[in-house]
């Protein structure tokens, strides 16, 4: 589905403070940890209150950022559990055939018979491939390996994933 102009999406959430200095531990969503730091105006809260990125490095395998305006720890503190947010329009273009994990939540699956399986709630990480996260009608779970060979087609105008796959797999 085309996004609005206004969509956001979440890449992150402030996770804790880190040091004396206004800086906080950030939990990234992005691919790579440190991706998160390739935007350096982040939106806060469910406000989207815009914050420019001073400082941002990786740190004991999480990402610590020193924020505008959060010069000390309390001030800090107050942003612990806030979404870090973007514009989905300051994302980088992905190459035809790829997509972002958001654009596929919510989305219609059916497999090559033209059965219904359900709708994508999420997708996991697993190391070997990614796996589609379907709840069908019944809010019974469907797990779909996200490969070439399951993922026959996905058409974001129709809101729909077409897999290799059967209900009683």
């Amino acid at each position: 589905m085309p996004q609005p102009d206004d969509a956001w999406t979440v890449l992150g959430r402030i996770s804790g403070v880190y040091g004396v200095r206004g800086w906080v531990k950030v939990f990234s969503f992005t691919q790579s940890r440190e991706g998160i730091l390739d935007y350096p105006l982040w939106h806060l809260g469910s406000a989207r209150r815009p914050v420019r990125v001073l400082e941002g490095r990786l740190q004991a395998g999480g990402i610590v950022a020193h924020l505008e305006g959060i010069d000390d720890r309390d001030t800090a503190a107050a942003l612990v559990g806030q979404d870090v947010t973007v514009p989905v329009s300051a994302l980088p273009a992905l190459p035809d055939g790829e997509f972002y994990w958001f654009q596929l939540q919510g989305l219609a699956v059916v497999n090559l018979d033209d059965e219904r399986l359900g709708t994508v709630a999420g997708l996991l990480e697993t190391g070997a491939n990614d796996v589609l996260v379907v709840h069908d009608a019944q809010g019974t779970e469907i797990l779909i390996p996200w490969d070439a060979h399951a993922a026959a087609g996905v058409d974001l105008e129709q809101g729909r994933i077409t897999v290799d796959w059967q209900r009683d797999w």
